[in-house]
């Protein structure tokens, strides 16, 4: 018997390119992107509708602080909701909820979203949040979470979205930098074996904060946890926008920021990425247009949180703005209740482009191998299946190829760009075809050099670090919220007129862009330098390896070498020291004695953040006995303690003099 995941590896041969319209080409948009920036990106900006027309598309005189649509005028929420309200698609399914964990599925229209975001936005209103205030929002995978960052960008004030769940000091951090007016939260969060009160880590947080926030807004999670609300301070969100009046939409500068997300930085202050409305909206339509193939008839469905950018762009404004179908999915890829669970959403509701992390398809593959799971269900409506994140090894990307049924594309963005940077774009004609581990052609708007480190521009193969030429386009962030200067020397001061993206990697001879790490990640064995991700993706070619990271860790002749941590098959019946043997051979054979790669060990888990990235860098930090503080980020925790084990019966982890 065939089975379906073995059929469906037929339909990966259908370009990628057929999409429901006619295609224009790559090479002539990028060109215009580059050469006439104007007269490109208003033609942009006419994916919008503006309350007020911009005087000037560009406005360059104090770059880096590029300004686009100067003195142009609008609304994000009347651009996601009210204009398909008023073109009359306010019947059209806006939100899919799906929770398989409560077993409930919620679809919510464009004209109940409207309803409830602006009485929620009059609630703001009467609670004193006026344009330009902060407003801190709390909250898991719901509906409601969008609602609220719908109602705050409704009235002209700014949100900013912390990840549900984040421990009380992470979110104490982020109200008092913000200094909120207002947080809106949930009661608390679902995880597979356990319920997270919210209550008690936003009680915590103000208590430590030195700025309070005036009132709380309470999402009450009925039949799962209803929190204990302070009488003083809380307000339960649906009593209390009963007797709300709706409030309009309030026009803001195209320039203002729209958010503030707070990302992870080195030196333990808050890193807010602000995020200008006009160039953002606009460049998020044009992104799901132009890279990812789609039309408003489409449904999408981006398996992330909207405590990242992935949940801010793609969850949110991007599929909105653009009229579209979005799905939210409360749940794990392999644990609620198992691994069918991607199979289905993508069969159910029709889902015609997919956006996910590498870890989620490796997770998939650890547990379901074979694609058993997934063998019953109808996945023809799937286009293209795009990864971004972290680093794409080529056995993942064939395997979800065969399991999904679809062309995996590797694209390559940053939560400092909001959108892509660089792909294949589905929705044009491509000059040059894929190859297998490239993140693709510069995206339009975007020249992207590879320069060496005296600031020369590297040759065609050679490896070196990634940056774009100014301006940026639009939608990329304006600033740092309250650093400004912490902004100019962290992207802008190593290679002046450019954006540093800290990352490494090459260009072929065909244009095709490689990235290959960050640059942190990029080791100098002996003077040799070397990317630890181009060892990982030999590891992973291994058949009985699950998930692996190459580190680095000191070396006392070689000032450091590669180490690698790996994760074994759940039904390997080779034991892990073979396999060790096998890898260290591998790598020998593949980059040679020059990798200087002796060592392999087996571990039972990775620390992995709930965005899906594996913590590099905490893990050689570890192995020089450096490592200060766990992110808050991390899932699992306790894998720390098993890894620090492991590596100090070899001789790392030691205690410094």
């Amino acid at each position: 018997m065939i089975s379906n995941a073995k059929q469906r590896s037929e339909k990966t041969k259908v370009s990628r390119t057929s999409v429901p319209f006619p295609l224009a080409s790559y090479d002539t948009v990028y060109a215009e992107s580059i050469q006439h920036p104007d007269r490109f990106w208003a033609k942009v900006g006419q994916l919008l509708t503006w309350s007020k027309p911009w005087k000037r598309v560009v406005d360059n005189t104090y770059e880096p602080f590029t300004k686009w649509f100067v003195g142009g005028e609008l609304n994000a929420c009347y651009n996601a909701v009210d204009r398909h309200v008023e073109a009359g698609k306010g019947g059209k399914v806006a939100l899919i909820y799906d929770s398989p964990i409560l077993g409930v599925v919620r679809k919510i229209t464009y004209s109940e979203l409207q309803e409830k975001v602006s009485k929620l936005g009059g609630l703001l209103q009467r609670l004193g949040v006026s344009k330009g205030d902060k407003v801190i929002i709390y909250m898991p995978l719901i509906p409601e979470t969008i609602m609220a960052m719908l109602a705050v960008a409704r009235i002209g004030a700014i949100h900013s979205v912390v990840f549900g769940g984040f421990a009380a000091n992470e979110l104490c951090t982020r109200i008092q930098h913000a200094e909120a007016k207002v947080v809106i939260a949930a009661s608390c969060g679902i995880e597979p074996s356990r319920i997270v009160n919210y209550i008690t880590e936003l009680n915590e947080a103000i208590s430590l904060s030195t700025h309070k926030p005036s009132k709380c807004i309470i999402f009450q999670r009925k039949g799962v946890e209803i929190g204990d609300l302070n009488p003083e301070r809380d307000m339960d969100w649906e009593e209390a926008i009963k007797n709300c009046e709706s409030a309009p939409c309030i026009p803001v500068d195209a320039n203002d920021p729209l958010y503030i997300l707070y990302t992870s930085g080195t030196t333990g202050e808050p890193k807010g990425i602000t995020r200008p409305v006009g160039g953002h909206l606009c460049t998020l339509i044009y992104n799901l247009k132009t890279l990812y193939g789609l039309t408003p008839d489409d449904v999408w469905w981006a398996t992330s949180d909207f405590g990242w950018v992935v949940g801010h762009s793609f969850m949110c404004y991007g599929p909105l703005s653009y009229g579209m179908t979005t799905i939210i999915y409360e749940g794990k890829p392999t644990t609620t209740p198992d691994p069918s669970s991607y199979y289905r959403i993508i069969s159910d509701y029709k889902v015609n482009g997919m956006f996910t992390v590498p870890t989620a398809m490796r997770l998939l593959k650890q547990t379901d191998p074979e694609g058993k799971y997934g063998m019953e269900y109808d996945l023809s409506s799937l286009r293209q299946l795009w990864m971004a994140g972290e680093h794409l090894d080529l056995n993942t990307k064939l395997w979800s190829e065969r399991m999904f049924g679809a062309p995996v594309i590797n694209h390559w963005w940053q939560t400092e760009t909001g959108s892509g940077i660089s792909g294949m774009c589905a929705g044009l004609k491509n000059p040059c075809t894929d190859t297998d581990l490239t993140v693709g052609l510069p995206f339009p708007g975007y020249n992207i050099k590879v320069l060496r480190k005296d600031g020369t521009e590297a040759d065609i193969n050679e490896l070196g670090r990634i940056v774009i030429k100014l301006p940026l386009p639009p939608g990329t962030l304006t600033t740092l919220y309250k650093a400004e200067d912490r902004f100019l020397k962290t992207y802008f001061a190593k290679f002046p007129g450019y954006y540093d993206t800290m990352d490494a990697g090459y260009k072929d001879k065909d244009g095709l862009l490689y990235v290959t790490a960050r640059a942190d990640d990029v080791i100098n064995v002996a003077g040799h330098r070397l990317s630890t991700l181009a060892i990982e993706n030999i590891i992973l070619s291994h058949p009985e390896v699950a998930m692996a990271c190459v580190i680095s860790v000191p070396d006392p002749i070689k000032n450091e070498v590669p180490l690698c941590l790996f994760i074994m098959k759940e039904d390997s019946l080779l034991s892990e020291d073979t396999v060790s043997k096998e890898l260290v051979y591998m790598v020998r054979e593949n980059l040679g004695p020059v990798a200087s790669f002796k060592l392999a060990l087996a571990v039972s888990g990775l620390p992995v953040t709930r965005s899906g990235k594996i913590c590099r860098k905490s893990m050689a930090d570890l192995a020089r006995n450096k490592l200060k503080k766990i992110s808050a980020t991390v899932v699992d925790p306790t894998v720390y303690k098993e890894i620090e084990e492991i590596l100090r019966t070899h001789g790392y982890c030691r205690e410094i003099d």
